[in-house]
């Protein structure tokens, strides 16, 4: 990240110092993305497709991570690297392109990192995946503590004691990000929550088909739970996603659901109070990774304290940013992109002044320039010769 230039802190008047160094942490696999765009239709069995675009980037829990970074948040992740050329790649991108922590991650010596393709039409997207579950990192003595391995391209230890095994021991910090799982409960999270961090969690669709609150152990730590309109109605046996928040947040002091393009609903367990904001229209051109960037708006707009619906439309307005561009961590906006949009939208004609309200507390934290957070973002392609 370039230091000539800062980014926004969103944070930097909340900023003591005793709190933690880090803002948010997450974990879990790195994916390398490879992106087709420009086709006009799916792919047809016994046919070769040409696509006109393509990019790479870091993907899978990466997607998240970035966008964290990208609105100025100070991120550390923790995931295996391969130790292939993808594995390299993915490591210098987020670490030396988007400025993400890396101290706790590690590269595993023999293990090939995953692959997703993506191939993206008509607004959706069709997703073939390989990959291979990484070994978990055992301490390793005089390696530097949280590094249980080496980083990508750079073979550095320390003197010292055995590094400890992640995850039972995540760094101290404001947020953490889990990705909560039927019958899967993570150590990791407990101690978070116990040090003081809000755990944000994540959820998938249910493949066992039972849908029950009471097994995801984790969601008992978490701060705020993010499902979208299908899973939250599933796990409350309701019809409704506004009836889905209002349950689930008799479980979590924050339930957010996600309703696609009707926008997003809010549920404060500990007030009552309850928000809801309509989803921004925009051209969508590849979903990928939208829900990772509407979890980190969200996460922003808490830590920073904000209104309740202040951080739906936050987290909305950066989802409907992303889908604008190809690929998932490549598309991430930060806070030039926010900014380009709130002065383009203020111009066109037409525009509803109540909607623009909506947004109106963008005025205080937006730079004034075209651009003061230049970032050298992941090049769309592998292995250029500098």
């Amino acid at each position: 990240m370039s230091t000539d230039t800062p980014g926004i802190d969103p944070l930097e008047a909340l900023r003591a110092p005793r709190d933690p160094a880090c803002d948010v942490f997450l974990t879990g696999p790195v994916f390398l993305d490879i992106i087709f765009t420009g086709l006009d239709s799916a792919p047809v069995r016994g046919t070769e497709s040409w696509a006109r675009g393509m990019g790479s980037s870091p993907g899978g829990v990466a997607n998240m991570a970035t966008a964290l970074a990208r609105l100025g948040l100070r991120t550390a992740l923790a995931a295996a690297f391969g130790d292939d050329h993808y594995g390299e790649y993915c490591w210098d991108a987020l670490e030396q392109g988007e400025g993400i922590d890396l101290s706790m991650s590690h590269t595993v010596p023999g293990w090939h990192s995953p692959v997703t393709v993506s191939m993206a039409y008509e607004g959706e997207r069709t997703m073939v995946s390989h990959g291979h579950e990484a070994p978990a990192p055992a301490p390793v003595a005089g390696t530097s503590a949280g590094a249980a391995g080496t980083s990508a391209g750079a073979a550095g230890t320390s003197t010292g004691a055995a590094a400890p095994v992640f995850p039972q021991c995540p760094p101290r910090a404001r947020a953490a990000i889990a990705s909560l799982a039927p019958g899967r409960s993570e150590p990791w999270v407990a101690t978070a929550a116990r040090d003081g961090a809000l755990v944000f969690g994540d959820v998938g669709w249910d493949e066992t088909g039972r849908w029950d609150l009471d097994a995801l152990p984790d969601l008992a730590h978490c701060e705020a739970f993010l499902p979208n309109a299908e899973e939250a109605m599933r796990y409350t046996r309701t019809d409704c996603p506004r009836a889905a928040a209002h349950a689930l947040a008799e479980r979590v002091p924050l339930a957010v659901v996600t309703l696609g393009a009707e926008g997003a609903y809010a549920v404060d367990g500990r007030s009552g109070t309850a928000a809801a904001v309509p989803a921004i229209e925009v051209e969508a051109l590849d979903p990928t990774g939208a829900g990772d960037v509407f979890v980190a708006g969200f996460v922003t707009g808490t830590l920073a304290d904000w209104p309740l619906a202040d951080r739906l439309a936050f987290a909305g307005l950066t989802a409907a940013l992303s889908v604008q561009e190809f690929g998932g961590s490549l598309s991430a906006p930060g806070w030039a992109e926010i900014a380009a949009w709130w002065q383009l939208i203020r111009t066109c004609d037409r525009q509803d002044p109540a909607a623009l309200e909506r947004y109106a507390f963008l005025d205080d934290l937006l730079p004034t320039t075209a651009r003061v957070w230049p970032l050298r973002r992941a090049v769309p392609t592998i292995g250029f010769r500098q």
